[in-house]
């Protein structure tokens, strides 16, 4: 592993038990699961998905970096800007490319059925973060190569997104409690805790909103932001997939694989809604 590996994992590592120790003071969204049994599933998803990124995404991200720079391929190659214009630029587009790849895994049955692992976690929190099943990892290997290839990023600029990404990820996952003031001036920058709990809300609608992974900005311009649920209010998961027997190692590494039920209907074929009452008028007002 490279000094720069090494760093961002002390980066990270860091970043999750803080996150961790915060959300045991702190917490935004009071736990319906216990969490040792939570934590052993979602430490083995996530350690098959660093894995899987570690041998399949790492090694083919390198040989692009390394491909398009030396001949000068991709939309900021071509440019010639400035080198800072460059990383910014850069970062944007990385950072939006991740939006709609996010909107696919939601829209797309097939990418669905591997991300939904992610969201049956019946709680939310900095656990979650990196829970995604080790298929849905090696599928994005073509967002990945495809975001060096097309927009010519510089090696820095990669390194520089992955670490914001992946700090933010685990942030925006993280049931930390902010004061709501803090947390509304982050949110109009950055997917902060609140906005992404409503994203992983049991009702459908909400469910497929807040798609955005470092800025916030991107719902808003392509107006799928959420932030008008209290989450107090928020259930956790998929209706379909809310029996605990769900959430075991087995056969959370299995489901892709399986017959599909109703997601958006529980066991009884009830459908989760929200009344109106529980809405806010402005579907931007973010509540405590």
């Amino acid at each position: 592993m490279t000094q720069s590996a090494l760093a961002t994992a002390a980066i990270l590592t860091v970043t999750f038990l803080a996150l961790f120790a915060l959300e045991r003071i702190a917490p935004l969204r009071a736990p319906r699961a216990k969490l040792a049994s939570r934590l052993l599933v979602n430490l083995c998803v996530s350690a098959l998905a660093i894995g899987t990124a570690y041998v399949v995404i790492a090694p083919a991200v390198r040989a692009s970096l390394q491909q398009t720079s030396g001949a000068h391929i991709g939309l900021l190659q071509w440019l010639a800007l400035p080198p800072g214009v460059e990383i910014v630029l850069g970062f944007l587009l990385l950072d939006l490319s991740f939006y709609y790849w996010h909107l696919a895994n939601h829209k797309i049955p097939f990418l669905w059925r591997f991300h939904n692992v992610h969201h049956i976690d019946p709680d939310l929190d900095v656990t979650t973060a990196f829970r995604f099943h080790f298929g849905e990892v090696a599928l994005s290997v073509g967002l990945r190569v495809g975001q060096v290839v097309l927009f010519g990023v510089s090696p820095l600029t990669f390194a520089i997104y992955e670490v914001v990404f992946e700090m933010n990820t685990l942030f925006h996952h993280s049931n930390v409690r902010l004061p709501v003031a803090v947390e509304r001036a982050l949110n109009t920058v950055l997917v902060t805790p609140r906005m992404h709990g409503v994203h992983h809300s049991a009702v459908r609608e909400e469910d497929n909103s807040n798609f955005s992974v470092v800025f916030s900005w991107w719902d808003r311009i392509h107006r799928t932001l959420r932030l008008n649920i209290a989450q107090s209010r928020v259930v956790i998961g998929i209706p379909g997939y809310l029996d605990p027997a769900e959430n075991r190692i087995e056969r959370v590494l299995v489901l892709p694989f399986l017959s599909e039920r109703d997601y958006w209907r529980t066991a009884d074929g009830k459908l989760v809604v929200r009344s109106e009452r529980e809405i806010r008028v402005a579907p931007t007002i973010m509540e405590a």
